[in-house]
């Protein structure tokens, strides 16, 4: 019996601060205001052509798990 009240409240209080997040960020209820780096197109596309224009460079590619690949070399241990 109790466990439908629990579980009502938890998804109650989840459903409660999910609407008052969404209110308070999108109607800047605390102040403030967008930043330009996030409103404007044009700085994304700006953005994309320094990235976009940067060399790739990179070495040579990398195993994860040689052993499963089996391509690695075993050095038989000398006898002495």
């Amino acid at each position: 019996m109790a466990t439908k009240y629990i579980v009502g409240s938890v998804l109650g209080s989840f459903a409660f601060a999910y609407v008052m997040g969404i209110w308070v960020a999108d109607n800047k209820v605390l102040g403030g205001t967008t930043p330009r780096t996030v409103a404007s197109e044009e700085w994304y596309e700006e953005t994309d052509k320094k990235f976009q224009a940067w060399p790739r460079t990179a070495g040579p590619p990398v195993v994860m798990n040689p052993i499963r690949r089996q391509n690695f070399i075993v050095k038989a241990r000398s006898e002495s």
